[in-house]
């Protein structure tokens, strides 16, 4: 538990190196968090009407509150839960992934132009090969000893390295 909640008291550093064990945990954190949100919102949308086969008729000019009047208080309960969730690891999934490229002597800015490339049009879709050697990279171990991000997180004469 120790490793998941490690990104959130290191929230926006972005120096130093983080083992590949802070990175994973803090991954599955998200994936858990968001799994249950997902059976929440699923748990208030209308599946009565979407099992009826009518859908929902809206007339010609539905207004706003009709259309997303049919989804019940759960959806948007879990709906917001999962948006502020969001936002609270926006920073520290940043932070977490350029601390481990640092920990494969690579610098953060690969990230950072993954992150751009996937926003330009074209270039997106060759993106996809870039964020499956991201991946890759993620999975390698880091660089043994010291680098030029500082020293090696798994080395334990070094116990000031999560101070």
């Amino acid at each position: 538990m120790e490793w998941m909640l490690l990104p959130f008291r290191r929230y926006v550093d972005f120096s130093g190196r983080s083992r590949r064990m802070e990175f994973w945990m803090f991954q599955l954190l998200n994936m858990i968090i968001y799994t249950i949100m997902m059976v929440i919102i699923f748990g208030g949308l209308p599946w009565q009407q979407l099992m009826d086969g009518n859908g929902a008729d809206f007339g010609p000019n539905p207004t706003p509150g009709e259309v997303f009047g049919i989804f019940g208080p759960l959806f948007w309960v879990g709906f917001a839960f999962m948006m502020l969730w969001g936002l609270a690891v926006f920073i520290p999934s940043i932070a977490v992934a350029v601390r481990r490229l640092h920990d494969r002597d690579m610098s953060g800015w690969w990230y950072g132009g993954l992150l751009i490339a996937g926003f330009i049009p074209i270039v997106n879709m060759l993106a996809i090969f870039g964020w499956i050697a991201f991946l890759v990279i993620m999975f390698l171990p880091g660089t043994p000893g010291p680098n030029r991000f500082g020293p090696d997180p798994k080395d334990p004469a070094q116990a000031n390295v999560f101070a």
